[in-house]
């Protein structure tokens, strides 16, 4: 096992480097045209004192065309109204917290809008960063049936209403198009999710500009984690239980149940989806999540998504091996990676995001809890992941809430992996007698960690590795553990909860040159950096970090 202690380099301030703190918000997510909608922002300069000049508009991301606030001016217009012609106004960036920018009628053509608040430069030319908020206009709000068995297409004017079970089954295809709303009603029980059987496929592939956005019913700043159900898609790929098995948080039903032989069963495809609030209980331990896999083969497509505010698991597999890329997890009362039942996919570029609220660990690992020798075991892949815990001394409701926590014969490669604050400690493992033979057996292995700060542990590198790391090291195998550097990643601004930036600052451990790269064409060979992030912030505007308390009047 080789560890490194590194000292950070001194870093420019943050402002220097990621600019002001912001973000922009309408009082609802969804309006029918003529509506009032009251734009609001909070703005912290983040102590830069440089002259900016400050924008914000509603774009309509059918047409591209942009409305400037507070005036609604077609002509580009700077917040404080002056156009091009009189000069625009450079000032130095005041302190904003929820104020009101405009208050402006919904317009009338139907699909996504975005709100954006943008700061440039004093010449008004170069952007410096900006903010979004993602609205719908719609004609009208849909019940959603409750059972879909023909090919039926959630179209953007229209919102989407979840209530109880909505199961696609009977070979049908549920396409939802960019910029779609989907409501999820709380109170029901079963609760209300999405449910994508094993007969059925969902094809919901929005865009940056577009997202897809599944979210609760209730007000804007008073949402709360667990007020729906969430997504959950079900196929018959392998899993290490010899039978088919009902998905939990779900009455066992035959539409509820997954698993097979097929490997290359096609679940459907995601891209750009955000899943907001879910996470609702059945009962007690058994809650849904906000995406679910269960016996997903290699048809299924997943990239760009977001869990935000999930009461359970952010993104959960039971068995299966479809992949995933570019996943983000905020603010999770449970786990943010959790793989069981004998998934055996690849996952890379995943950044997870603690607050206050507390969350347990970031990626759990197990076998299978009724038999921790199932086959196959859970050789899963994950590469490039950014975990940032909040750094108190416990979870949500584990007392052992590590970064990464493997456990009931779990195994897998984790590789390039960031563990920073977080709660208790960086690695854990328990069920040693299940676990350790994966080390030796070459099934479980860890090459590239850099982690620091975790379970209060600041700078104190012999106790962090006993805690962590001890398992890797005394016999299970030839290295089994590697380039395991212990060193404070300097990323710009990690735990400004409603506006981070988890890219690194200049002089960052996060691009060593010792960090290892795959050789499989599925990872993005340039990730040569620890961590989910290199220089560019994949999440940009089609994501959100903001808290919900951040956004109540």
């Amino acid at each position: 096992m080789r560890y490194v202690c590194l000292h950070a380099a001194l870093a420019l301030p943050v402002w220097a480097q990621t600019g002001p703190a912001m973000w922009i918000w309408a009082d609802k997510n969804v309006y029918r045209p003529g509506e009032q909608i009251t734009v609001r922002a909070t703005l912290d300069p983040e102590g830069d004192e440089t002259e900016y000049t400050l924008f914000a508009y509603r774009q309509n991301n059918q047409t591209g065309e942009r409305s400037f606030l507070p005036g609604g001016s077609m002509e580009p217009t700077d917040l404080s109204g002056s156009a091009a012609a009189q000069g625009f106004r450079a000032a130095r960036l005041e302190a904003r917290s929820k104020s009101i920018l405009a208050t402006v009628a919904a317009p009338g053509q139907p699909g996504m809008h975005t709100l954006a608040l943008q700061v440039r430069d004093a010449s008004a030319r170069r952007i410096i960063r900006t903010a979004y908020f993602k609205m719908g206009i719609v004609r009208d709000f849909v019940d959603a049936p409750n059972a879909i068995n023909s090919d039926t297409t959630w179209t953007n004017d229209r919102a989407y209403r979840i209530r109880g079970i909505v199961s696609v089954g009977g070979n049908a295809t549920l396409t939802i198009e960019p910029g779609t709303f989907v409501i999820g009603q709380p109170g029901s029980q079963p609760p209300s999710v999405l449910l994508i059987t094993t007969a059925g496929r969902i094809s919901a592939r929005g865009t940056r500009a577009r997202p897809i956005i599944m979210t609760s019913s209730q007000p804007v700043g008073s949402r709360a984690r667990g007020d729906w159900g969430g997504l959950i898609m079900l196929g018959r790929a392998p899993i290490n239980d010899p039978g088919t098995l009902p998905i939990e948080g779900l009455p066992d039903t035959a539409e509820t149940r997954f698993g097979g032989s097929s490997a290359d069963h096609n679940c459907g495809a995601l891209a750009y989806v955000r899943v907001e609030f879910a996470g609702a209980q059945l009962r007690p331990n058994e809650e849904t999540n906000s995406f679910t896999w269960g016996g997903c083969g290699k048809g299924t497509a997943a990239e760009y998504l977001q869990s935000h505010y999930g009461f359970d698991d952010a993104f959960e597999w039971f068995g299966g091996n479809n992949d995933a890329k570019h996943l983000v997890g905020t603010y999770a009362a449970d786990d943010f990676l959790d793989v069981q039942i004998g998934y055996t996919g690849r996952v890379q570029h995943v950044v997870a995001l603690a607050n206050g609220d507390n969350s347990n660990r970031c990626i759990e690992v197990d076998n299978y809890e009724r038999d921790f020798d199932a086959q196959p075991i859970g050789t899963w892949s994950v590469w490039n992941v950014t975990c940032i815990g909040n750094g108190q001394s416990r979870g949500f409701d584990e007392t052992d809430a590590a970064g990464l926590y493997i456990r009931r014969g779990g195994a897998g490669s984790y590789r390039n992996i960031l563990i920073a604050n977080w709660q208790t400690r960086a690695v854990g493992i328990a069920n040693d007698a299940s676990v350790l033979p994966r080390i030796g057996a070459g099934l479980l292995s860890l090459d590239g960690l850099l982690t620091f700060g975790s379970g209060g542990l600041a700078s104190d590198l012999q106790n962090q590795v006993a805690a962590g790391f001890q398992p890797f090291i005394g016999g299970q195998g030839a290295n089994p553990a590697r380039n395991v550097v212990f060193a404070d990643p300097m990323l710009r601004r990690p735990l400004r909860y409603s506006d981070p930036d988890f890219r690194p600052a200049v002089g960052s451990p996060v691009f060593n040159v010792s960090w290892p790269q795959s050789a499989d064409d599925f990872f993005d060979q340039s990730a040569n950096w620890s961590g989910a992030f290199g220089d560019r912030d994949w999440t940009e505007e089609w994501s959100t970090f903001t808290q919900e308390e951040d956004l109540k009047p």
